[in-house]
């Protein structure tokens, strides 16, 4: 049962590794997963399901990106035990996603591009943690921000990769069209913000995603619930663009937000779940504001909220007597 397999040899009992392949599929799963946090094979499996309902070659390009820095990672000697949780994977799993995206999934360039961004992104990740750990800070998902930012601003002067089209990932800058929220903008937008972790906007992929946060825990699951509406209500309450809020544009980041200031990085309680919650609202407003900084190459923010305003309020941590790391 579970992950070996039992033997008897001479009468006695012995457990046998699992094989190899097997243990390998586990981890390029896990690191699908840790996108949100979660070192989970049933909650991988559903993600990537997740992203083969949105379209078939965004699933492969999540597996391929999970599975290029995963072997990376190993050939560079990392540490076993963060190799095998999918904390190399994550980064590499969304850097590709973000290149099919935004280069065109179906061209060998972008396949190419993408193999090369997961692999930079597990240097950049070894070399983020080891600049951060004098603070106490994780890198969470900047090596990906910071492999996909250089991408989409390099894209244009490689004739290979630019194509001269592809989907924003943030709120255009200005915000135009109507305010007001629609009630399919709104339960679009709720599972839209689960979704555009990995791109996605279809609100099926985001009730998968919510699924596998569920399936690895339900408190996971509660607080991504949180960090969405929490998004939506302050995307309309500074009067975001309907159309945006629906497709799940400003509120990602503050999913995100919530389930690493409450349960992942802090101890899981009612102060910390505030916490995660003014720091989710916090990440929302930042995301446009950093889709204008970003728009003269393209205007995609990322998870640079996210990031941003995580480092922050785990940097405040100490000051704040009411909360407590993990």
């Amino acid at each position: 049962m579970g992950s070996r397999d039992q033997r008897t040899v001479d009468g006695n009992a012995v457990v046998a590794p699992r094989p190899i392949s097997v243990r390998v599929v586990a981890e390029v799963l896990r690191g699908v997963a840790q996108v949100d946090f979660m070192p989970s094979v049933v909650c991988g499996i559903l993600f990537v399901a997740a992203l083969f309902a949105a379209g078939w070659q965004y699933g492969l390009y999540g597996l391929l990106g999970s599975a290029v820095s995963t072997a990376v990672a190993y050939g560079l000697g990392l540490d076993r035990e963060a190799v095998g949780a999918g904390l190399h994977g994550y980064n590499g799993c969304l850097v590709a996603l973000a290149c099919a995206v935004f280069l065109g999934a179906g061209h060998p360039a972008t396949v190419a591009v993408a193999v090369l961004g997961a692999a930079v992104a597990v240097v950049v990740t070894a070399g983020l943690g080891a600049l951060l750990a004098t603070w106490r800070l994780p890198a969470l998902t900047a090596p990906f921000c910071l492999v996909a930012t250089a991408v989409t601003a390099a894209a244009p002067g490689l004739r290979r990769l630019w194509r001269g089209a592809g989907a924003s990932a943030t709120l255009p800058v200005p915000a135009t069209g109507p305010t007001g929220l629609s009630w399919d903008q709104l339960w679009h937008g709720f599972f839209a913000n689960i979704g555009q972790i990995f791109f996605m906007p279809q609100w099926y992929a985001g009730l998968l995603f919510l699924a596998g946060l569920f399936a690895a825990s339900r408190r996971a699951g509660l607080m991504a619930c949180a960090g969405s509406a929490t998004g939506l209500v302050t995307a309309s309450v500074f009067g975001a663009p309907g159309d945006a809020v629906g497709q799940g544009l400003l509120g990602y980041s503050g999913v995100l937000v919530a389930l690493a200031l409450c349960g992942v990085f802090l101890a899981p309680d009612g102060w910390s779940a505030a916490y995660a919650l003014i720091g989710a609202a916090a990440a929302t407003v930042l995301t446009p504001a950093l889709g204008a900084v970003s728009a003269p190459f393209g205007g995609h923010a990322f998870t640079w909220p996210f990031v941003l305003t995580t480092m922050l309020f785990l940097a405040a941590v100490p000051a704040v007597p009411r909360l407590r790391r993990v």
